[in-house]
């Protein structure tokens, strides 16, 4: 749909916070920040670093990911620095997920789902091709919303909101249990 689309800073992403699930805008999601980061580092070390920042998208938690952090800040902050200002910068955005269980980290750090949405629109305005109004193409847009909506609410799910909910009310448990203990210390 050629001429619809609004410009943007950034995409909406979650973000986790306190025990909520947000969103937040912008977020940068963690292709968008690899080919950033990719751009900015020396041709010779792009190989080595990709390993690197890999292993920090990959940490299974925040401890884990601000340490790699660390190692790639003191290890290429001369010979890359850059690229090591972006990763900094986007530390924040890109480890959030990993407060969440590991089961929908992906689904939330990565851009497939918004992929899969964008070329599905795509496919249907190739058979419509002509739109007699700008209307019309949201018609289209808030119809295919409502197909996804339903096949999710009947069936195949994106996430799986029930276990969410579990993993939530354990955290809220442990955080109660905690705060007992901390008061009678």
């Amino acid at each position: 749909m050629k001429g619809l689309r609004e410009p943007c800073d950034g995409e909406r992403h979650a973000r986790f916070d306190e025990g909520r699930l947000e969103t937040a805008l912008p977020r940068q999601p963690s292709t968008l920040l690899m080919r950033n980061f990719l751009d900015a580092v020396p041709k010779n070390l792009q190989a080595e670093l990709y390993g690197k920042v890999r292993a920090i998208l990959d940490a299974p938690d925040v401890e884990t990911a601000r340490l790699l952090l660390n190692r790639v800040v003191d290890e290429y902050g001369e010979k890359a620095s850059k690229a090591v200002d972006i990763l900094e910068s986007a530390f924040d955005d890109i480890t959030a997920v990993l407060a969440l269980p590991e089961r929908y980290r992906k689904r939330l750090r990565t851009t497939n789902g918004q992929e899969r949405l964008n070329e599905e629109v795509r496919r249907r305005d190739r058979v419509i091709r002509i739109y007699p109004n700008r209307d019309s193409a949201f018609r289209l847009i808030g119809a295919l919303l409502m197909e996804i909506d339903e096949k999710w609410q009947t069936g195949h799910k994106y996430f799986d909101m029930a276990d969410y909910f579990t993993w939530r009310k354990e955290q809220e448990e442990q955080a109660k249990e905690t705060t007992k203990v901390l008061k009678i210390s």
